[in-house]
């Protein structure tokens, strides 16, 4: 006899091991339905293995031969610069592989203080906080600095880490339509009733290409008494006359409030991000910014290498002026485009290739289905181009893209080659007539 109701549990009961294999085989029938789903749609996502430094020409694994890059974030060409690599040598030795702890206990070496110091007299502003990257900048920002009282009104279309930052704030949530100033001045005039009201916007879009209304953004901001919160990873370095971004871009430098920016870019290409703005700010952002408070320090090295990114940008614009003559750039004063038929856009989109966005090394070609995205990339891959298929959910559902990145280190040769393989593999998968 099982004493009071023993005997139903044991009815029920099972081993300890067999039930954490029972639990692990229901998660592993959830996990490849889900992967299932994925491949089925078409959006399965591969990453295919560089044997090389990153640059323009690489080395892919499993493909002989040299092959062109054109879809890295490297837009000035500095991750492999030989000043920057000897700055990071330099930094590893002097300073050790890492600190082994977050900033505020014993994190913070005198490199780390200079190159917040730089960057802040790079964007010319009061003061700046170097994270780990700028996901971290994005998800330590908006909680720290807004409270209930408080409104944030954000372009639909904005990063994923500035759209995750803001859901971990409690200030009240505005949505407005992508570049929409009409939407966003009636979101404005919603938002009068709390106390701080800011606008968030990624200066560049960096899967379509395309930037930010800055000074229509700015000039709601003064009219509706709001602050303006810019993104500029796909800006800073080469963006404006002297590669301080889109504000410096379009003439409102002095009327951005707060810039949240990327080391991981052009300013090296390794990682690291920052917020720069207000002294007051940065000082509020090191005692409750949770990614900073919890995270540890930046490597030395990635430090290093950063810090000579920027001696080399605010030495002279050369590599700037570079960047400029190989996509078409607006001119910030006159509006114009300048630019000649050895231009990717204009080669492409005489092709037939529509081609999103403008002013903007990021140049995404429209295809619209993704497994014709991730095919034409493959067959891209095959003559020697490397460039990448997008689909959802890093873009809309139907918006699949195959997204080419210039940078100031391709040649002439090297976009006609893109271009000609583009014709060739679009024609082929009937992309083009």
């Amino acid at each position: 006899m099982w004493p009071g109701n023993a005997w139903r549990a044991a009815l029920f009961w099972v081993p300890r091991g067999r039930r954490a294999q029972s639990a692990l085989a229901q998660l592993r029938g959830i996990l490849e339905g889900e992967l299932e789903g994925i491949r089925g749609a078409g959006t399965w996502k591969s990453e295919r293995v560089i044997t090389s430094r990153q640059g323009p020409h690489i080395r892919v694994d499993g493909v002989s031969g040299g092959i062109l890059n054109f879809c890295a974030n490297n837009y000035l060409g500095l991750s492999s610069h030989p000043e920057v690599i000897q700055a990071g040598l330099q930094a590893l030795e002097q300073f050790g592989a890492g600190l082994s702890s977050v900033r505020f206990i014993c994190g913070t070496q005198s490199i780390h203080k200079n190159l917040e110091a730089k960057i802040a007299r790079f964007h010319q502003r009061e003061d700046a906080i170097l994270y780990p990257s700028c996901f971290d900048a994005n998800a330590g920002l908006f909680e720290a600095l807004l409270t209930p009282e408080d409104a944030v009104l954000s372009d639909e279309l904005n990063h994923a880490s500035i759209i995750d930052g803001i859901r971990l704030c409690k200030a009240h949530k505005y949505r407005y339509r992508h570049l929409d100033m009409a939407d966003l001045e009636a979101k404005l005039q919603e938002a009068q009733k709390h106390r701080l009201r800011l606008v968030a916007t990624d200066g560049a879009f960096s899967m379509d290409g395309d930037i930010a209304p800055l000074q229509e953004i700015c000039r709601l901001a003064s009219r509706y008494g709001a602050l303006v919160f810019v993104d500029e990873c796909h800006a800073t370095g080469f963006l404006g006359p002297t590669g301080r971004g889109t504000d410096e871009l379009l003439g409102v430098m002095d009327q951005v409030t707060i810039i949240n920016s990327t080391l991981g870019k052009a300013l090296g290409g390794a990682s690291g991000g920052y917020t720069t703005g207000p002294g007051p700010l940065v000082s509020l952002l090191r005692q409750r910014a949770r990614p900073y408070l919890f995270s540890n320090s930046l490597p030395p090295a990635v430090v290093g290498c950063a810090s000579k990114a920027l001696d080399l940008l605010m030495g002279s614009n050369t590599i700037v002026q570079s960047m400029a003559a190989k996509t078409q750039r607006c001119d910030s004063q006159q509006g114009r485009l300048g630019g000649g038929e050895t231009w990717f856009r204009s080669k492409m989109e005489a092709a037939g290739f529509t081609i999103s966005g403008a002013s903007h090394p990021i140049c995404p070609v429209m295809l619209g289905d993704a497994r014709l995205a991730s095919r034409m990339a493959d067959d891209m891959l095959k003559r020697g181009i490397f460039v990448i298929g997008f689909s959802y959910p890093v873009v809309p559902k139907g918006k699949a893209r195959i997204r080419v990145q210039i940078s100031a280190m391709h040649s002439k040769e090297d976009i006609d080659r893109c271009v000609e393989a583009f014709v060739e593999v679009g024609r082929l998968h009937g992309a083009l007539p």
